[in-house]
């Protein structure tokens, strides 16, 4: 009846996943991007590239031996865009290829193009070529991402005054930046920019920050951000900026009458979805005025049955690591699959200069829910692999329950934060208590020794937990007159061959 039983619109995280795991159980899938190559926000001007930044930046500053050998230290005195951007894309090169090869592994069709609707099954392709034609299908996911929000009044200009995506072609590493939001994004550039020591103001129009995240990871990581001379300004809301002719410097009034001067201007205040072309009222659907689309969050379906979002497209958390899973689930959904429910807790990565990252409840979330519970820090200097490392910050916060004694939450904001963090999620989903992390050996010395320091914390203030009692069975009553007989000894069975 239709040509396709899965068009995806869109070829990043969440439709990469939900176009091969559609293969995968035999259906017929094509894959349209409008991009020059696949691999959609998340390689090309999102995750990838912000990490690439990242660890490009530190490398080359040598930020992370600083604490031996002092802040004057650096592994390249002159640091210029083009040793950012060499790296960048020899990194963008080689994650191109590899979805190349999975998307012909399994073989999903893919098509250049821009594609919106027709009429709830059918999608009409503007090819890049300039071809124009009409396709029909079983079912639609619609994994278009986001794009940075750029409101009217700020002058962008691609040289000076910025967005995140075009952040990514500056000719040369500012003196002076001037960050206007302090999300993730803004956040995440603001650190990595500071590390390269150009002088860094973050402007914020809420009283607050990242206000998911624990608090006192916050104020730790704030207190870190400080600490190396960052200003960050809450409760202020940018009035206009203005680019000077004579200095070339960009010019930041707040609504309050301060004045800012900086050499470039970063808005990173909000991204919205990417669904104005997709002419979504001829399938029945409506974006929200940030463009974003409204799902089931078990099924990830829309308000038509057969039409499906994932991804950044449908709000927060605009994970890469939760997009592909909600890629997964959707695909499964839309081809009459079994599919699980999505992960009740999922480690949230932002890769700041520290990092932050947390899985489960935050302290707040467990007073507001009246839960009983104690807590337990490690700080990474207390750690002999910290000392090795020359951390003199970093801090791991476990929360625990005091009725169950089981973990509730874990946060982190220090180096190596978002791959700690797994053995946290790992013990949350598995519904561990406190006894874990007392009672198990940790490599020595590791940061995640950090996590036994931490549970011995919270431990020491708990107090030791009741003993399970022993279970009676037939064959252990009157144990203690029964004579008991040795087991025997099973014989060992020979290694099967591997194939």
């Amino acid at each position: 009846m239709y040509q396709y039983d899965l068009i995806v619109i869109g070829s990043g995280p969440a439709g990469r996943r939900a176009a091969i795991q559609a293969a995968k159980l035999e259906k017929k899938v094509l894959v349209v991007e409008q991009g020059r190559r696949v691999g959609g926000v998340s390689v090309h001007t999102g995750t990838i590239p912000s990490k690439t930044l990242r660890e490009t930046a530190l490398n080359l500053t040598g930020w992370r031996e600083r604490g031996f050998y002092g802040r004057s230290y650096r592994v390249k005195q002159d640091i210029s865009a083009d040793d950012l951007r060499r790296r960048l894309l020899i990194t963008l090169d080689h994650e191109v290829e590899v979805l190349e090869h999975q998307f012909a592994r399994n073989r999903v069709q893919q098509m250049r193009g821009r594609a919106h609707f027709i009429d709830p099954h059918t999608l009409e392709i503007e090819k890049s070529d300039g071809e124009t034609l009409r396709v029909t299908t079983a079912s639609v996911l619609l994994a278009v991402g986001t794009r940075p929000y750029r409101p009217a009044h700020i002058p962008f200009d691609g040289d000076a005054i910025l967005d995140s995506d075009e952040l990514l072609e500056i000719k040369q590493v500012p003196r002076s930046l001037i960050v206007v939001g302090a999300g993730v994004i803004g956040i995440e550039y603001a650190t990595i920019f500071s590390a390269l020591d150009t002088q860094v103001t973050v402007v914020e129009p809420r009283d607050t920050m990242l206000d998911f995240i624990d608090k006192e990871i916050v104020q730790d990581f704030a207190y870190q951000l400080r600490d190396r001379n960052m200003k960050l300004i809450f409760g202020q809301t940018v009035e206009t900026v203005v680019r000077e002719d004579g200095t070339g410097k960009c010019r930041v009034t707040l609504k309050s009458g301060r004045a800012l001067q900086a050499e470039m201007v970063l808005f990173a205040a909000g991204r919205v979805g990417a669904t104005d072309t997709l002419n979504l009222s001829a399938a029945g659907l409506e974006a929200d005025s940030r463009g974003r689309l409204k799902v089931d969050p078990e099924t990830f379906q829309t308000a038509v049955p057969h039409i499906y979002a994932a991804g950044d497209v449908v709000g927060f958390p605009s994970l890469a690591s939760t997009s592909m899973e909600q890629g997964r689930i959707a695909a499964r959904h839309a081809v009459g699959a079994p599919a699980s429910e999505p992960p009740q807790y999922f480690p949230y990565g932002i890769y700041a200069v520290p990092e932050i990252s947390t899985c489960g409840l935050t302290e707040e979330e467990v007073i507001q829910r009246g839960i009983p519970y104690e807590t337990g820090i490690a700080h990474f200097r207390e750690t002999s692999r910290g000392h090795i490392m020359g951390l003199d910050t970093g801090l791991l916060k476990m929360i625990f329950s005091l009725k169950t004694r089981r973990l509730l939450g874990v946060h982190i904001v220090g180096e190596g934060a978002t791959e700690l963090v797994h053995i946290g999620q790992a013990v949350l989903n598995l519904k561990g208590t406190v006894e874990y992390f007392v009672e198990n050996t940790f490599n020595y010395p590791t940061l995640a020794e950090a996590y036994k320091i931490a549970g011995l914390d919270a431990w020491n203030r708990m107090g030791e937990g009741p003993k399970e009692a022993p279970v009676a069975t037939a064959q252990s009553t009157d144990a203690a007159t029964a004579s008991v007989e040795p087991l025997p000894v099973a014989e060992p069975k020979k290694k099967a061959a591997s194939n």
